[in-house]
């Protein structure tokens, strides 16, 4: 016996072959430890197939969301319109009318014939563009909603380039050849002289172009009292000074404008920009 009282092992004996069959001394036996290590592979395949499956199911469950969160969105916006459309929530309470001079804006208002009380969302504002775009005066016309309670409408007026005499009276031209009133003209209106005056006349349209040509500040300038159109190749300026411009056609009429003024420096009566490259003064 040793000094410890233990005796002493012998190889060969069942406790050596309990120590290989169990090495970490936990007292498991070989049946056991399969058991443990098919259980933890177990484990780690469900894990792995739940991961998968969840990997799978993860878009489905974010597109549903995504369209149940689209969907209460149409939902929210169909209600809000229901209530804009059908109650006095978004009821037009003011028409503001921009653009005006020559016309007055209960005119306009009279054109425009909103109804009190009208949803903004059931407005036509083509439709009330076209209205107002049918007063002679106006030019074009443009109808905007601003809300919540607020019509806005911007006006571009007709203005005169040009005015003829007829036993009805004195007849307004614009820039677009349109005789839009029959009153006297404003200052600085020039006179059209021509034999056949009116919107039609190819005559007239070409003396309107004539002026539509030249800038607002020149046209000033130079003070055309009045146009004499021959023939719409043969269209002459009459200056407020007793100076004549021949002008001859629309052709070129940029050029013409460009270089009349300078030209109107030089001493003289008649000034020939017919052709524009090769002026001349008498």
């Amino acid at each position: 016996m040793s000094a410890g009282g233990a005796p002493p092992r012998t190889p060969g004996t069942a406790e050596d072959e309990w120590d290989e069959a169990d090495p970490g001394g936990t007292g498991a036996t070989d049946e056991d430890l399969e058991a443990v290590e098919s259980s933890a592979a177990r484990r780690a395949r469900l894990r792995r197939g739940r991961a998968r499956r969840e990997s799978r199911f993860a878009p489905v469950w974010r597109s549903r969301r995504v369209r149940l969160g689209v969907l209460l969105g149409v939902i929210a916006l169909i209600a809000v319109g229901l209530v804009g459309w059908f109650t006095p929530l978004l009821a037009v309470r003011t028409v503001r009318v921009e653009g005006l001079s020559a016309i007055p804006e209960q005119q306009v208002q009279d054109a425009l014939r909103v109804p009190d009380g009208l949803s903004m969302l059931r407005l036509d504002t083509d439709a009330l563009a076209e209205r107002v775009a049918r007063l002679p005066k106006v030019r074009s016309a443009r109808v905007q909603r601003v809300f919540p309670s607020t019509v806005e409408v911007t006006v571009v007026e007709r203005t005169p380039v040009l005015y003829f005499e007829t036993p009805e009276g004195t007849h307004l031209l614009d820039c677009d050849s349109v005789e839009f009133a029959i009153e006297p003209p404003g200052p600085g209106v020039p006179k059209l002289i021509t034999d056949h005056p009116g919107g039609s006349d190819p005559a007239t349209r070409a003396a309107v172009a004539v002026m539509s040509a030249l800038p607002i500040p020149l046209r000033d300038q130079i003070g055309v009292g009045a146009v004499v159109a021959r023939s719409v190749s043969d269209i002459a300026l009459e200056l407020r000074d007793g100076r004549t411009v021949l002008w001859g056609g629309t052709g070129d009429s940029a050029r013409k404008a460009a270089v009349v003024g300078p030209l109107l420096s030089q001493p003289g009566k008649v000034f020939d920009v017919t052709s524009p490259n090769l002026v001349t003064v008498k």
